[in-house]
């Protein structure tokens, strides 16, 4: 994986809904475990696995599909990056979005830890935030 970690997890995502995969592979670092256990917490995920192969671990993802009238299966997972390497964005307690009126979440990168925008809220602790999903 490169510097960006967040964002790569998005490209195989995204890849493997365009190609209508349902099953991605992820090279397994800490941040992209934390942030797809949170995904699957949510309910955005079907399931996440641990996998080794040639010495090497990877993330085995099930993708959630839904069935549209008379046409292929889509994934209902939408994804939007916030910080990047580039440009960080950080947000205080009091002022973390709601995405869809709280439809969606916000993934924060806190002095606890990753946490969704509600975890953060209970807390009363604000930080980085990583990425929009709904």
């Amino acid at each position: 994986m490169g510097i960006d970690t967040i964002a790569e997890i998005f490209t195989f995502i995204r890849n493997a809904n365009m190609d209508g995969k349902r099953v991605v592979k992820i090279p397994a670092t800490n941040i992209t475990e934390k942030v797809l256990q949170l995904l699957l917490r949510e309910g955005f995920l079907e399931n996440v696995r641990k996998h080794q192969e040639n010495g090497k671990s990877f993330l085995v993802l099930t993708l959630r599909h839904r069935k549209i009238k008379k046409g292929p299966f889509k994934n209902i997972l939408n994804l939007k990056q916030i910080s990047r390497p580039g440009l960080r964005i950080y947000s205080k307690s009091k002022k973390i979005p709601r995405i869809l009126g709280g439809i969606g979440i916000v993934i924060l990168s806190t002095s606890h830890g990753i946490l969704t925008d509600r975890e953060a809220r209970l807390e009363g602790i604000g930080g980085e935030i990583l990425c929009y999903i709904w």
